[in-house]
């Protein structure tokens, strides 16, 4: 039996579509100060859940590493961050507040029925101070953005570290 380790072979790693930050340098500014407004106020735990569950259900890639990596930093545990994807079968993972902002935030994010139920905004607007709701809403909005700008222009995730955006 051989004790020398197995090389893997990884699928080659897809190039970007366009950079576009080097291209729109002031729509990417903007972006970073529209963010850096937006997180002002909310915990930045459930800050990154909120990034993190947007980028799932929008397949960014860029953004899934990106967050899940920052919720690492500021001390997320992997067992939540793996939970996420299924929320609604790991409700007992998340505080009802918690719960209220990945609600919501699936509601913003997936608007296939044209508006976010009433039900799901009254059970966040229960959560949240009616300022701290509006900063939550922001940063559900932010993160779509970001989320198009990196699915469009296929960002290509695992080169981020933690704190390197902010």
């Amino acid at each position: 039996m051989s004790t020398a380790q197995e090389t893997v072979a990884y699928a080659a790693e897809e190039a970007p579509r366009l950079r576009w930050a080097e291209h729109a340098p002031e729509v990417y500014k903007a972006m970073i100060r529209l963010d850096t407004a937006a997180r002002r106020g909310l915990d930045p735990k459930l800050y990154e859940l909120v990034k993190i569950r947007a980028s799932q259900l929008n397949h960014c890639a860029f953004c899934l590493d990106m967050h899940s990596k920052d919720a690492l930093a500021a001390g997320e545990s992997v067992e939540r961050i793996v939970q996420l994807s299924a929320w609604q079968e790991s409700r007992h993972f998340y505080t009802a507040k918690e719960l209220a902002a990945i609600e919501l935030t699936e509601a913003i994010t997936v608007l296939t029925d044209g508006f976010v139920p009433d039900e799901v905004y009254e059970r966040a607007a229960g959560q949240f101070e009616e300022a701290e709701l509006a900063q939550l809403i922001a940063a559900i909005t932010v993160i779509n953005a970001w989320n198009r700008f990196g699915v469009t222009t296929r960002m290509t995730p695992g080169h981020y570290r933690p704190g390197q955006h902010k």
